[in-house]
C-alpha cells in the first residue's frame, strides 16, 4: 500500500496566550490557536524527505529550511511529518506530560492519520501535549533483503520522531538559525523565539493501536531492551503479534518486487528500485503468499529480525526480560478478529487455510489443537459461514488478545509496577446486529473522542448515543495515566479503581483487568476458558515466530 498522506498543512493562525511561532532549530513553524484553548502545529517535518537515495534507507535529520511550503494534502512518499497539539497557554517551562501516539495499519498502511489531539487535552484539563505522526509502511518502511543496507526503517522513523520530541518538545535552542520560508516572525527577529510546545521530554507516554501497539512492543524490546530514555510509560491498544521473519526469509519479497518492476536485469537492483516513479512502484506493490502458504496474507511487509532494532522474537524478548521496564497499559476488544476474517468461511479447511496463510509455520498438530479449542459455534450471524466466528476467535486471540495478556503477566513476573490491562466490551448496536461484535481497535474512537477521528466513530459513541457515556470514562483513565502513570488519580469520581494486574504466565490466580462496558465498567477476572486458550497459544508463539 502507498504511504499515508502527510499529517496536514502548516497553518498561520491567531495569536494565543503565547506566540505560536515555534523555533525547532532547523526551521520555524507557525501554529494555529483554536477557539477551544488549544494550539495545533500541523505538518512539522521531523526527518529528511525519504526520496531518491533515502528510499529504503534509515531516516535522516531534516536540513535547515528543508521545507519551503506546506506538505501536500494527498498521499505522498514524502510523509515524515508530525502534528503537535498543546494548550495555548503552555510555554517552554510548562513541562506538560506528552502523549506520543503511533498509528496502526498492519505496517502496510497508515490507518489513523490526522487524529486530533484536542479531545484528549480537554479531557486532561489542559494538562498534556499530544503528538501523532506518519512513518513509512509497506516496502517503503519494511523492505528487507541482502541488497538493502537498512532494515526496519518504519520503526526507525518512529524512533526518529521520539528523538524529535526529546529535542524540541520544550527545549530552548542555544542558537537560532536563519529565518525559514515557512512563516516569518511577526517581529522579523529570529532570535526572540523559543520552542514553546510546553511538553516535558522526561515524561513521555508512548501509545499506539494495532500495528502501532505492536510498535510499542518493538520499541520496548529494541536493541535487547536497552533503555534510551525516549519514553517513560506505554499505553498499547489492541496490541498485535504478527510473525517476524529474518532478512533471508524476506528475500523473496524483494526478488518479486524487482521482477515485477523490470529491474531484474539491472546491475544494481536497489538503485533501480530507488529510481522508479513512486506511482509505478506502487502499481506493482502487491501481496504474495508467504513460503509454505497457499494465499496472500492480510499483511506481507512487516518488521524483520535483524539482530539490532528487532533483536528477538517478541514472545521470547519479553519472556527473557529484554524489555524496558516502565508503567504500562495493555488491552484488547472482545471480537478482535471479526473484521479480518472471511465472513463466508464455511469449512474447517477454509479456516485452517486462512490461519496458515497468516502464520505459515503452523503445523498440522497445532492446527488440530486450534480446531479443538475453537469449534464451530452454534450461534450464526447474518450472511456468514458456519466457521466464520470460530476462525475470527482463533485469529483474534492468537494475534491480539493473548499477546496482551501474556505481556501483562510477564510484567508481573518481573515486578514491574504500574501494570494495567483492560477488556473493551462496549456493544455498538449496528456492529452487533451485523455479527462483528466489539471490533478491533474500536476503543480509539472513545479514547480520542468521536469528533476527533475523522468521522470514523460509531454513531453510538456520539453525543446522545447509547455509548456516549463511555467516552468520558475512558478519557478519564487514559489522561490520568498519561499525566501520572496511574489511571486512577484523575479518573471520573464515580468510576471503579483500575486495579493493577496480578498473576504471572501460567498462573491462574490474579488475571484481573478492567472491563469497559457502557454503564457497567468494572474489574473482572479473565475467564478460565480464555486463560487456557491463551496459555496454549503463548506456548506455540515462538514456534509461529511471533
Amino acid at each position: 500500500m502507498l504511504l499515508s498522506l502527510s499529517l496536514g498543512a502548516l497553518c498561520v493562525g491567531l495569536v494565543a496566550a503565547v506566540d505560536p511561532l515555534v523555533d525547532v532549530t532547523y526551521t520555524k513553524y507557525q501554529g494555529t490557536a483554536l477557539s477551544n484553548g488549544i494550539t495545533q502545529w500541523l505538518g512539522v517535518r521531523y526527518a529528511a524527505p525519504p526520496l531518491g537515495n533515502l528510499r529504503f534507507a534509515a531516516p535522516q535529520d531534516p536540513v535547515e529550511n528543508s521545507t519551503s511550503s506546506p506538505p501536500s494534502n494527498t498521499s505522498d512518499e514524502d510523509c515524515l511529518f508530525l502534528d503537535v497539539y498543546a494548550p495555548s497557554n503552555a510555554t517552554s517551562t510548562s513541562k506538560l506530560p506528552v502523549f506520543f501516539f503511533i498509528q496502526g495499519g498492519g505496517f502496510n498502511t497508515n490507518s489513523n492519520a490526522n487524529y486530533n489531539g484536542s479531545g484528549l487535552i480537554t479531557a486532561s484539563d489542559m494538562n498534556i501535549v499530544v503528538v501523532n505522526f506518519n512513518y513509512r509502511v509497506g516496502p517503503y518502511g519494511f523492505l528487507a533483503a541482502k541488497e538493502v543496507n537498512s532494515t526496519n526503517n518504519g520503526l526507525k522513523d518512529q524512533r526518529k520522531a521520539l528523538e524529535w520530541v526529546q529535542k524540541h518538545i520544550s527545549k530552548v535552542p542555544k542558537t537560532s538559525p536563519p529565518p525559514s520560508t515557512h512563516s516569518p516572525s511577526p517581529s522579523n527577529s529570529p532570535l526572540t523565539h523559543r520552542s514553546q510546545f510546553g511538553g516535558n521530554p522526561g515524561h513521555v507516554t508512548m501509545g499506539g493501536d494495532s500495528a502501532g501497539a505492536a510498535s510499542v512492543n518493538l520499541q520496548l524490546t529494541a536493541y535487547n531492551g536497552r533503555d534510551f530514555h525516549l519514553f517513560h510509560a506505554t499505553a498499547a491498544e489492541s496490541q498485535s503479534f504478527a510473525a517476524i521473519r529474518t532478512v533471508p526469509e524476506c528475500q523473496y519479497q524483494y526478488d518479486n518486487l524487482v521482477i515485477r518492476t523490470g529491474c531484474a536485469s539491472s546491475n544494481n537492483t536497489l538503485a533501480c528500485l530507488r529510481g522508479l516513479n513512486a506511482t509505478f512502484l506502487q502499481s506493482v506493490n502487491i501481496n504474495t503468499p508467504f513460503p509454505g502458504a497457499q494465499d496472500a496474507p492480510l499483511y506481507m511487509y512487516g518488521p524483520v529480525l535483524d539482530g539490532g532494532m528487532v533483536s528477538d522474537y517478541t514472545y521470547r524478548a519479553y519472556a527473557e526480560g529484554k524489555f524496558v521496564r516502565v508503567p504500562a497499559i495493555y488491552g484488547d476488544d472482545t471480537n478482535g478478529g471479526t473484521v479480518f476474517t472471511p465472513k463466508n468461511t464455511s469449512t474447517v479447511g477454509e479456516m485452517d487455510t486462512f490461519l496458515k496463510d497468516q502464520f505459515p509455520a503452523l503445523t498440522l498438530d497445532q492446527l488440530s489443537t486450534i480446531n479443538r479449542l475453537y469449534p464451530k459455534t452454534t450461534e450464526q450471524w447474518p450472511d456468514s459461514g458456519p466457521y466464520w466466528r470460530a476462525l475470527s476467535n482463533a485469529y483474534g486471540e492468537t494475534r491480539y488478545m493473548c499477546p496482551g495478556l501474556f505481556i501483562s503477566s510477564t510484567y508481573f513476573s518481573y515486578n514491574v509496577s504500574g501494570n494495567y490491562n483492560y477488556h473493551w466490551n462496549v456493544i455498538d448496536p449496528v456492529l452487533y446486529a451485523e455479527g462483528y461484535g466489539v471490533t478491533h481497535t474500536i476503543e480509539v474512537n472513545a479514547i480520542w473522542g468521536p469528533s476527533n477521528v475523522n468521522g470514523g466513530a460509531p454513531a453510538s459513541y456520539e453525543p446522545g448515543g447509547v455509548n456516549a457515556e463511555i467516552v468520558g470514562v475512558v478519557q478519564g483513565y487514559w489522561t490520568s495515566f498519561v499525566r501520572t502513570y496511574d489511571p486512577n488519580v484523575f479518573r471520573k469520581e464515580w468510576t471503579p479503581v483500575w486495579e493493577e494486574w496480578t498473576g504471572g504466565e501460567g498462573q491462574g490466580e490474579g488475571w484481573r483487568r478492567l472491563m469497559f462496558q457502557t454503564n457497567q465498567t468494572r474489574m473482572e477476572t479473565v475467564d478460565a476458558g480464555l486463560q487456557g486458550r491463551c496459555r496454549y497459544l503463548s506456548s506455540i508463539g515462538l514456534a509461529l515466530k511471533q
